[in-house]
């Protein structure tokens, strides 16, 4: 790995080489003084050099590598129909998309198209995008893949080829399919890789495919992020649910972490039970109930947002004042990924974890190895010092009702007789063999099924988590159909039982319900 050249500070993105076009756009938006990274990658990035970027998340990167990635690309013009420009990857759907909304309209000001490649979400509309050219390919690793097989896209003209959080798709498993991907561009294209750290499977991707990279690292992998405030909260067990909801009540934007999908919506349900909106993402919902959920908490219409890791590296939203680990994360570098959501662009935040007795050895050693010295206290509900730290206020009691909406998502209801589903199974939820992003995000330690006949071990998790031997909300034995209501034929009319041969697809009677 090269030497880490000095950053030499500009006043101006002009000051950069930048083509003018780009200059009025980013002036017109009111970004005018780059950060530290975009300093000292884009120059070396004009150059056509390879840049290795360590930065924490939230220092600018998105810029760094985007703005010298579409000088390039603008000036040869075109693409040829299936064959991109440039490639920029990405671990999960929402960082693609926010990627994405960052660069169009400086794509737009210098004639470059922006399309996204991720799981989901139909084929048609990006093979249809393929079809009349595309110059930059914005994709996460497991539907790119799935474009590739199908022929629409081919990567044996790629100029520019990003990696965005390099490390976290190293820990979701993504390398082979990296790796693979990267192997069918040009062996002298340009490389940008970005991350957060700089080591391990990340130094494999750097030693097979970078050449003579230089590399930047504006600040340490630790959190030192001087406006973000770290605390560690040693609370009773019978308590962690009502100071969460006290918690999650506050005003302002929080985000609140746990482990599990499972715990993901079944924190989401008690908060809501109590009279606190909150939305919830993880990767076992449905493409467009994740846009929906967070497009709600940008807007402010919901200010707090239950999540698993998965969101922690792709959500990029303005003012999030605090994160809340409810259960506290076991790797380091999650702890910081987790953190990175607030104190983001010079603004204030604070991180909190609640600590129950048993965890307190653990949790503190990890935090040690984060580079994190927290603020330890010990709180009950009502403390004032609870108060004072994260702004909890008691909630209503009053149970969140969500309006009905006048058109249901048939992704995100149970099956019933008669349901047709379309071929291949619901939209977005179809069964895929390989972990990767298409029909779900898969997290380190994490597997999700929305389909499929079940996983190896006799374990199956359909939209959440569930461990072995569990049934979960629309199973049934064999059997159990007759609670579904509804008159049989003649000849079905008694009791059907478990393993009852005569017994066989009764239908129902016509009714309102179906």
């Amino acid at each position: 790995m090269a030497d880490e050249t000095p950053v030499i500070p500009v006043a101006t993105f002009g000051d950069l080489g930048l083509p003018a076009e780009l200059v009025r756009v980013l002036t017109r938006e009111g970004i005018s003084s780059p950060f530290e990274i975009q300093t000292a990658t884009i120059p070396d990035a004009l150059a056509g050099r390879d840049v290795l970027g360590r930065g924490q998340t939230g220092s600018g990167k998105t810029l760094a590598f985007g703005l010298p990635l579409l000088a390039r690309v603008a000036k040869g013009g075109r693409a040829v129909p299936h064959h991109p420009k440039a490639l920029i990857l990405v671990p999960t759907r929402e960082l693609a998309m926010q990627v994405a909304d960052a660069l169009m309209p400086l794509g737009r000001a210098v004639g470059v198209f922006i399309k996204t490649a991720v799981g989901g979400v139909p084929y048609d509309r990006q093979m249809d995008a393929l079809r009349r050219g595309v110059e930059v390919m914005v994709a996460t690793p497991g539907r790119l893949g799935d474009l590739i097989e199908r022929g629409a896209c081919s990567l044996d003209q790629i100029e520019v080829s990003v990696l965005d959080e390099a490390d976290q798709m190293a820990d979701m498993g993504f390398l082979p399919e990296v790796t693979e991907l990267l192997a069918k561009t040009p062996a002298n294209a340009q490389r940008l890789l970005f991350s957060a750290t700089l080591d391990g499977d990340v130094d494999m991707l750097v030693k097979r495919f970078m050449h003579d990279p230089v590399t930047h690292s504006t600040d340490p992998s630790e959190a030192s992020v001087s406006t973000m405030d770290h605390h560690l909260l040693l609370i009773p067990p019978h308590d962690k649910f009502p100071i969460t909801a006290s918690i999650a009540n506050r005003a302002g934007k929080t985000i609140v972490f746990a482990r599990t999908q499972m715990g993901v919506d079944r924190l989401q349900e008690q908060l809501r039970a109590v009279g606190v909106r909150a939305g919830a993402l993880h990767g076992g919902k449905t493409q467009r109930v994740r846009t929906k959920t967070l497009a709600e908490f940008k807007e402010g219409r919901t200010n707090v947002l239950v999540a698993t890791d998965v969101a922690a590296r792709g959500i990029h939203v303005d003012g999030i004042s605090l994160v809340v680990h409810v259960d506290p994360p076991k790797d380091p570098k999650d702890y910081l990924h987790r953190a990175g959501r607030t104190a983001r662009a010079g603004e204030s935040g604070a991180v909190v974890t609640l600590v129950l007795p048993k965890q307190r050895r653990s949790t503190s050693s990890m935090m040690a190895k984060a580079g994190v010295a927290p603020d330890e206290v010990r709180v009950r509900l009502g403390d004032e010092r609870l108060m004072e730290i994260t702004g909890a206020r008691e909630p209503s009691g009053i149970p969140v009702v969500e309006e009905p909406e006048q058109r249901r998502d048939r992704t995100e209801r149970p099956k019933r007789f008669g349901d047709r589903p379309q071929r291949g199974g619901y939209r977005g939820e179809r069964p895929f063999a390989r972990g990767s992003d298409r029909g779900g995000e898969r997290t380190a330690g994490e597997r999700t099924f929305t389909g499929g006949s079940g996983t190896g071990g006799g374990e199956r998790r359909v939209g959440g988590e569930r461990t072995a031997g569990e049934r979960t909300a629309g199973e049934r034995n064999f059997g159990d159909r007759a609670a579904r209501g509804g008159n049989f034929r003649r000849n079905d009319r008694r009791e059907p039982t478990n393993g009852d041969r005569r017994f066989s697809s009764p239908r129902p009677a016509r009714s309102s319900n179906y």
